[in-house]
C-alpha cells in the first residue's frame, strides 16, 4: 500500500505539478509586489489619487478593477515570455534534433472495429440484392 503511494508521489507529473504550484505562488508574489509597489502609485499619480485602488467615481471603486486587470495582464505576459516561448523553442530544437516534424501526421492504421463493420455492411448488401 505504501509502495503504491510512493510510486504515485514520485511520478514525474505529480512532482512537476507541485513545483509549478510553488513557483507560480512565488512568481505571483513578485508580480503583485511590482504592481502594488511601482505601477499602482505611478498610475495613481497620473489621476491625482494615492493609488489605483483609491480611484472612484460616485461610490464606484473602479480603481480596484483597473488594478486587477493590470495585474492579470502582467502575470499573463510574464508567463508567456518567461515560460511558454522558451518551452516552445526547446521543443522545436528537440524535434529538429530528433527529426520529428509535427506538421506531418503519421498514417494511422484503420480501426479494426470499423474494418469489421464495413465488411458486415458489405456482406449484408450483397445478400439483400
Amino acid at each position: 500500500m505504501l509502495t503504491g503511494f510512493r510510486n504515485f508521489i514520485m511520478k514525474g507529473n505529480v512532482v512537476d505539478l507541485a513545483v509549478a504550484v510553488v513557483m507560480g505562488a512565488a512568481f505571483g508574489a513578485v508580480v503583485t509586489s511590482i504592481v502594488e509597489g511601482l505601477l499602482t502609485p505611478l498610475i495613481g499619480l497620473l489621476f491625482n489619487a494615492k493609488g489605483i485602488e483609491e480611484m472612484a467615481w460616485e461610490g464606484f471603486k473602479y480603481g480596484s478593477v483597473i488594478s486587477s486587470i493590470i495585474s492579470f495582464v502582467l502575470i499573463a505576459a510574464a508567463i508567456y515570455f518567461v515560460v511558454i516561448l522558451p518551452m516552445n523553442h526547446m521543443i522545436e530544437r528537440r524535434n529538429r534534433r530528433l527529426g520529428i516534424n509535427p506538421d506531418v501526421k503519421e498514417e494511422s492504421a484503420e480501426d479494426p472495429q470499423i474494418a469489421l463493420l464495413t465488411e458486415i455492411r458489405d456482406a449484408l448488401n450483397r445478400t439483400t440484392r
